[in-house]
């Protein structure tokens, strides 16, 4: 949609969650001519229309948009962006001098102003910038669907019939989360650094610290930010940024390849945003994660700290997914496969990437050594 003042609507600008090297800010956010959602149950009718108008997003192209940020080196950035025809405004700004990181992962603050087209004046909106901490040499990059959140609609296309109400009608505290999820991702993560009083549909998350960078790929559309992020607070799973894909009917959105495509160039950035971290893939044998995943390991054994895969049983592979499958069992990439996270939290520790075991070890040694 063309800016204009043809909506009763006021323009709101959504920031994704960004994050920053110690020489390079990565943001993008939206613009969109529609209500913050609110995920609230409110009956079927209600949360279908909810859910709809999520999907049915009302684009505003050509808004400019300012990002004010000011570095740990001091410098004071500011930069501009016009929306595109799609809203998506994006903001890849270089530091002029090196912007140490945080010796701690933390979450740091920019501001977008724009100005109201309805009273011309200027509104601000704050976003997230994750800072990954220098003792944090392990990131995490995970997908969604199917890996923390059941879809029900891997396989056959009467599943998918089947489960269009989870889509389409369900709010995000109705939705079911993977079992043992939250607890192994607490493990890998750090925790998320929530109270339970910080939940709930009508607060706004604001990201906590974690002790590792947790990172998310996935298929899904953009408009569906808001509901994951509203989805992965109140289930305790850790925020990060998450790299979704602006859904079109076209081969490459609906193709299955356009799934491995977009999660491989997504965490090859990162490979290359951060190459001094090495990262914990984590996926399911869904959506083309092992091929992704597991050809990235194989390739790239130096940069990869292990591979989880999580089995859903809904097909069997396929005989390029086999052969990666058996090239990583012989790598020296720890690699665990399996439908019980339970069983991955064991793997975790005994190749000693469970966060919490890695702390306790740590104050065990210091209280040895009179620390």
């Amino acid at each position: 949609m063309v800016l204009g003042r043809s909506s009763r609507s006021p323009i709101r600008v959504q920031p994704f969650f960004g994050y920053r090297s110690a020489s390079m800010l990565h943001l993008t956010a939206r613009a969109l001519r529609q209500p913050e959602p609110l995920f609230e149950k409110r009956g079927f009718w209600r949360s279908l229309s909810t859910m709809i108008g999520q999907y049915a997003s009302r684009e505003v192209a050509g808004l400019s948009v300012q990002l004010e940020f000011e570095s740990s080196a001091g410098e004071s950035i500011r930069a501009a962006a016009v929306s595109d025809e799609e809203g998506f405004v994006r903001f890849e700004i270089p530091f002029a001098q090196s912007s140490d990181l945080p010796r701690r992962t933390d979450w740091e603050r920019a501001s977008l102003v724009w100005q109201s087209d309805q009273d011309c004046t200027g509104i601000s909106k704050t976003a997230f910038i994750l800072a990954p901490g220098e003792t944090a040499r392990t990131g995490v990059i995970s997908d969604i669907d199917d890996t923390i959140l059941e879809t029900g609609i891997t396989g056959s296309a009467r599943a998918i019939l089947r489960n269009w109400k989870r889509v389409l009608a369900q709010m995000p505290g109705e939705r079911i989360v993977v079992p043992g999820a939250p607890e192994f991702f607490a493990a890998l993560g750090g925790g998320t650094g929530r109270k339970a009083s910080d939940r709930g549909p009508l607060r706004a998350p604001i990201p906590q610290p974690m002790a590792r960078p947790v990172f998310y790929v996935s298929s899904s559309p953009w408009n569906l930010f808001s509901y994951l992020v509203t989805f992965k607070h109140q289930r305790d799973l850790p925020l990060g940024p998450i790299t979704l894909r602006d859904w079109g009917f076209n081969r490459e959105t609906l193709g299955s390849d356009g799934h491995g495509s977009h999660k491989l160039g997504a965490a090859e950035h990162l490979l290359a945003t951060y190459p001094d971290m090495k990262f914990v893939l984590v996926g399911d044998d869904t959506q083309k994660d092992l091929s992704v995943f597991g050809g990235l390991a194989n390739a790239r054994p130096e940069r990869i700290a292990a591979v989880f895969i999580r089995q859903t049983a809904s097909r069997p592979l396929s005989e390029t997914e086999k052969s990666i499958k058996a090239e990583l069992s012989r790598s020296t990439v720890p690699f665990w496969t399996g439908s019980d996270y339970a069983a991955a939290r064991s793997f975790l520790e005994e190749i000693g990437l469970d966060v919490a075991a890695q702390d306790s070890a740590a104050e065990i040694l210091a209280r040895d050594k009179g620390i």
